[in-house]
């Protein structure tokens, strides 16, 4: 009985720390740029759109598909940079043990 006690135990501090991890996500930023800095997006750790910069002379050709790229490639880098940033962070909180379906 003990240790199942010790188990209960360790099962409340993982949630506890799990729970931080992911308010600190939410107040976590994550940037990345396409086409040599012409689109800026932020994410955050939710890989929630915070924001999207686009340089005025990206607009001069309006060559929109070329645009639709830029954005959707900084996006898809942004997302990956906050995704692989949690992961990490989820190994370091487990032990390495990988636990499916939190982020």
């Amino acid at each position: 009985m003990r240790n199942m006690n010790e188990i209960v135990r360790q099962a409340q501090i993982m949630q506890n720390k799990l729970s931080k991890l992911q308010q600190e996500a939410e107040a976590s930023t994550f940037e990345a740029s396409s086409g040599g800095g012409m689109v800026k997006v932020t994410v955050n750790g939710k890989q929630v759109i915070q924001s999207l910069t686009i340089e005025p002379s990206a607009l001069k050709d309006c060559d929109a598909e070329m645009l639709q790229d830029l954005i959707i490639s900084a996006v898809n880098e942004a997302n990956r940079i906050s995704r692989e940033s949690l992961e990490r962070e989820m190994t370091n909180l487990s032990g390495g043990i990988r636990l499916p379906g939190l982020f």
